[in-house]
């Protein structure tokens, strides 16, 4: 099963000096039935999209709790067993990001990590942007969610694993 784990920077650098991700458990997300049912014409590939997306969100969360990240939305996609994967967390509740969340039962190996997915340097005042304004996003601020929604206007860039060390340079 491919999973994807949201990540920044700073955490990938302590990932690639540790040589794997954990400690288990672990929130990623992947193509859960309930994704499959609440986007029923997708196919595989869009799925697979829609899940990185989600975790691409979680990034922006995590990028919050850390303000000395650099602001850029950091995921990684690995291969694990389907039993792995455990259980789906998420609920079919209004937010896809729910509905692909799943728990890893275990730390999983940097040999695992299949490629890291980050945003171009150019992105960052729009994530930054939108970091600032997730608080009052949550709170039902409309500006405030449009703001936060504009980051993903931005595409991550595709990196092969034994790019990502050069990323922390």
């Amino acid at each position: 099963m491919r999973v994807y784990l949201p990540s920044t920077l700073t955490l990938l650098a302590g990932v690639h000096a540790a040589g794997e991700i954990g400690p288990a458990p672990l929130a990623a997300h992947a193509v859960t039935p309930a994704l499959r049912e609440w986007y029923a014409s997708g196919d595989l590939e869009e799925l697979e999209y829609a899940a990185m997306s989600a975790a691409a969100r979680a990034s922006l969360r995590l990028l919050a709790a850390d303000p000395s990240a650099p602001r850029r939305r950091v995921v990684l996609a690995a291969e694990v067993p389907d039993a792995a994967a455990g259980r789906p967390r998420g609920a079919a509740g209004p937010a896809n990001g729910d509905r692909s969340l799943v728990e890893l039962s275990a730390p999983i190996s940097w040999k695992k990590i299949a490629s890291g997915h980050v945003d171009d340097i150019a992105a960052v005042p729009d994530i930054t942007a939108a970091v600032a304004a997730l608080t009052a996003a949550d709170a039902g601020d409309e500006d405030a969610r449009f703001t936060v929604d504009g980051a993903e206007g931005h595409e991550l860039l595709w990196y092969a694993t034994q790019e990502l060390p050069h990323l922390l340079d």
